[in-house]
């Protein structure tokens, strides 16, 4: 057998000398946290933490380097870390988000603060963490399930396009609370089902294959329905999922003035 030996037509210079090691960018971080014990504190109050983060890391990366590496007993809900499960819904810099959707540049400079508050309206329990209960008690009160008791086709329940298009926004909710917790007649008024139960409502209310509307319309007309909704668009701005929460909840009031025509 024939060995051919090939000659290199890199240059010896580019052959030997190493690729320079990337630069990455580090920020210092205060992260700025209100933090309460029930077994030790009367009241809830602010402790500071100083650390390093790339501008591309998230909050949730931070809160993870706090409790892993300085505070372990630092206490907070996360899930799947990915903007899907909606269980580390925060006040981060004075505004309701998903700290795994919040990236470190986006909220802050190097050398700046970022602030992580829980979220206002429901019971803090330790630190971060929040009470759930009324707000899924008020996600079960609007019957967040599939309703028809007509005979099961012998295939799929089909629906048009545009019948599915007609919830698609609600549909993309994923119960984190960001927008409930961000709205002031939630805040002061805790018999509000709010906004994230009435989206779940509309979801249901619109798709053409339920057939428990009427149901769902006369809890939505009852005084801790719809129309304890001022409009202020708090929740609009605060839904990481981008949904138009506002608007689906004047189309909920608009099938409830229908409805009673």
């Amino acid at each position: 057998m024939t060995q051919i030996q090939m000659e290199s037509t890199v240059p010896a210079a580019v052959q030997t000398a190493a690729a320079p090691a990337p630069v990455i960018e580090m920020y210092t971080v205060n992260v700025k946290i209100l933090r309460f014990n029930p077994e030790t504190d009367r009241k809830a109050a602010w402790t500071t933490y100083q650390l390093q983060a790339q501008p591309g890391d998230r909050v949730v990366d931070v809160l993870n380097n706090v409790k892993w590496y300085h505070e372990p007993s630092l206490t907070f809900r996360r899930s799947c870390q990915h903007g899907i499960c909606g269980s580390d819904a925060m006040l981060i810099n004075g505004r309701n988000r998903l700290a795994c959707k919040t990236l470190v540049r986006d909220v802050t400079k190097d050398g700046g603060t970022i602030t992580v508050e829980p979220i206002r309206g429901l019971k803090v329990e330790r630190d971060l963490l929040v009470d759930m209960e009324p707000f899924f008690d008020s996600y079960k009160a609007i019957m967040p399930y599939f309703i028809n008791e007509s005979p099961a086709p012998a295939g799929e329940r089909y629906q048009s396009e545009a019948d599915a298009e007609r919830m698609a926004h609600s549909s993309n909710c994923i119960l984190c609370a960001c927008c409930t917790t961000s709205c002031p007649i939630f805040w002061v008024n805790g018999s509000y089902l709010g906004p994230a139960a009435i989206v779940q409502a509309h979801r249901f209310i619109f798709d053409s294959r339920d057939e428990a509307t009427q149901q769902r319309l006369n809890i939505m007309n009852q005084n801790t329905g719809v129309w304890r909704c001022r409009t202020a668009y708090n929740c609009t701005e605060a839904c990481p999922r981008e949904i138009p929460i506002t608007q689906l909840i004047e189309e909920v009031k608009r099938a409830v003035m229908y409805q009673q025509a």
